[in-house]
């Protein structure tokens, strides 16, 4: 593998900036394994559309999640499989730094 260069930084950072809101990191963690539409994830998120849809094209942006309209409908699935388990990452990280304390309620699988 060939060593990273400062760009490779950049686009990295891209990619966590994306996830760098609790707004999508609630609706990353809900496409896990299943799409979802806009409605569901307006829902789930308790922000109105506009807002979500804001957050979803940020995350598309950073090609997190993939989208498909289907008739007036649009549906988000994750694009990436390797996200759940940058969760399960960071969830020992926050055991290690403050025991159950800190973790999140949610249980990783």
């Amino acid at each position: 593998m060939k060593e990273p260069e400062p760009k490779d930084y950049a686009v990295r950072a891209k990619v966590m900036k994306a996830l760098a809101h609790p707004s999508r990191l609630m609706m990353v963690d809900a496409l896990e394994g299943v799409e979802r539409c806009v409605c569901e994830l307006t829902e789930m998120v308790g922000d109105d559309v506009s807002t979500v849809s804001k957050h979803l094209s940020v995350l598309k942006g950073a090609g997190i999640v993939a989208c498909e309209k289907r008739g007036l409908k649009v549906f988000y699935r994750l694009n990436c499989t390797c996200i759940p388990g940058f969760f399960n990452c960071i969830e020992s990280v926050l055991k290690q730094r403050c025991g159950s304390s800190c973790s999140t309620s949610a249980a990783r699988r």
